[in-house]
């Protein structure tokens, strides 16, 4: 026997409203053609499925059963036209987004679920770059936007926009050596044990790149890949870090000290890039979801 998927979708929105006139409503179509969708049913079915009264319908056992298999017939049918639907080659380019360790941490996946839930027709590309080669792509038209730093980003000539605070700070175990600090200088922290990230972060390369050749000698307990691992060490008790404040997360008990280099004061920027993208539309929309993730 077969049957068709919309009097299989009629039929599950008459038994679950209990009225084949509200059924038809939802399903756009007339009273009459309703009903005779209903009676065809019935008639392929072999056996009555609704019971009529003045006060509406309500399914007989064999309606009930029939109704409950169309609802998984249904799910499943959604769920193929979702699975094939991800072969479909998207209609625009892709964007491209480029962006620090530490934007790259929570900002970015943020604003990127958000964005690629909205957006189904569109992919985006991202990378991890530090700020003088996101410039250099943007100038270049090898991407779209980027999250840069501001000290690195004067007189680039492309277009920017402040995007949030991302000063470095000093954290540590709960009730650990930072308990009685209120402030410290990076070489105040270098003398004690530490845990940092690996030598090809871009935030790593950007620390060392400002301390320069006078950076004092510490000691590093282990170097890690990423920030998660690194904040999970440091709340262990492993040793202090040097990290950008907002990649800690707020539901972690950890002493947190302000840094008093000045180096260690930076905000991100938001930053376009020179070629026209395929979906502007798509690029304010990722543009936007950038910003509120960065609130």
């Amino acid at each position: 026997m077969r049957y068709d998927l919309d009097d299989l979708r009629l039929f599950v929105h008459v038994v679950t409203e209990g009225s084949i006139t509200a059924g038809a409503r939802r399903m756009h179509l007339s009273l009459p053609s309703a009903s005779a969708r209903v009676r065809s049913l019935e008639h392929h079915a072999g056996v009555e499925l609704l019971v009529r009264g003045r006060r509406g319908v309500r399914p007989t056992p064999a309606g009930s059963t029939l109704a409950r298999h169309a609802r998984d017939v249904l799910d499943q049918t959604v769920r193929m036209e979702s699975a094939v639907a991800g072969y479909v080659r998207p209609s625009v380019a892709p964007l491209v987004l480029l962006a620090g360790g530490s934007a790259m941490h929570r900002l970015v996946p943020q604003a990127l679920a958000a964005f690629l839930r909205e957006r189904p027709e569109v992919d985006v590309t991202v990378a991890e770059r530090r700020t003088p080669q996101t410039l250099h792509l943007l100038a270049d038209g090898g991407a779209d936007l980027g999250i840069v730093l501001d000290g690195e980003s004067r007189d680039s000539g492309l277009r920017t926009e402040r995007l949030g605070d991302d000063s470095i700070v000093v954290i540590g175990q709960a009730g650990g050596v930072l308990a009685e600090r209120a402030t410290m200088t990076y070489r105040e922290v270098a003398e004690h044990p530490l845990v940092g990230l690996d030598a090809q972060s871009s935030l790593q390369q950007w620390i060392e790149k400002h301390l320069g050749a006078h950076a004092p000698a510490a000691r590093y307990r282990t170097l890690v890949g990423d920030l998660t691992t690194l904040i999970a060490l440091v709340a262990a008790g492993v040793g202090l870090a040097v990290v950008p404040r907002r990649a800690i997360p707020p539901e972690l008990a950890l002493d947190v000290r302000e840094l008093q280099d000045p180096w260690a004061r930076r905000h991100h920027l938001l930053c376009w890039g020179t070629r026209s993208p395929s979906s502007p539309a798509a690029l304010a929309a990722l543009a936007e979801h950038l910003r509120a993730a960065s609130r």
